[in-house]
Parts: structure tokens; C-alpha cells; sequence
């Protein structure tokens, strides 16, 4: 069960790292990253729909992180929890006379 969680992991890290890249890539209003690489307004790398194209997946990739983050945290606090519990040992008192 734990190499679910760390391949999960490592799907969380590559999705968070894929989901900054696509915002930066996003046009805003004052251009944003597109400015600082020479990009125009008018010319598109994806075609001239990018904009609702690139909405649409960066909703699709937040909603996915947020479910990967809600597992992985609920998964995170029953691995803590496990590791955690002591065993009981049963102590027996012996009365002195």
C-alpha cells in the first residue's frame, strides 16, 4: 500500500508542476509571461481558441490536484496514525504483604 501512495506522490508532484507551467503560460491582461518572451498578442502558439482551450484543462488540472491532495492527505494521516500506535502490553500489579 505505501508504493500506491508514493507513486500517487509523485503523480501529485508532476501534476502541481504541470498545473504552475499551464497558469504561466495563460494570456492575461497585461500578457504576463508571453511578454517576457517577445510574444505578441495576435500570434498564438496553440491556434487562435488557446485562450477558453487553456481555461478549460487548468480547471480540469486544479480540480484532479485538489482530489489528489484531499487522498493524499487523508491517506497521509491513517499512515501516521499506524505507525504511531504503540502495542498495549498488559501489566500486572503484584500486591506486597
Amino acid at each position: 500500500m505505501t508504493a500506491l501512495f508514493f507513486i500517487l506522490l509523485f503523480i501529485f508532484l508532476g501534476l502541481s508542476s504541470l498545473l504552475c507551467f499551464v497558469i504561466l503560460i495563460q494570456e492575461s491582461k497585461s500578457m504576463g509571461l508571453v511578454a517576457s518572451f517577445g510574444g505578441d498578442s495576435s500570434n498564438s502558439l496553440f491556434g487562435t481558441s488557446t485562450a477558453s482551450v487553456l481555461k478549460k484543462f487548468t480547471a480540469y488540472l486544479a480540480a484532479i490536484f485538489m482530489g489528489l491532495c484531499l487522498i493524499l492527505s487523508l491517506w497521509s494521516s491513517t499512515l501516521g496514525k499506524r505507525k504511531m500506535s504503540v502495542p498495549q502490553i498488559d501489566i500486572e500489579e503484584v500486591g506486597t504483604r
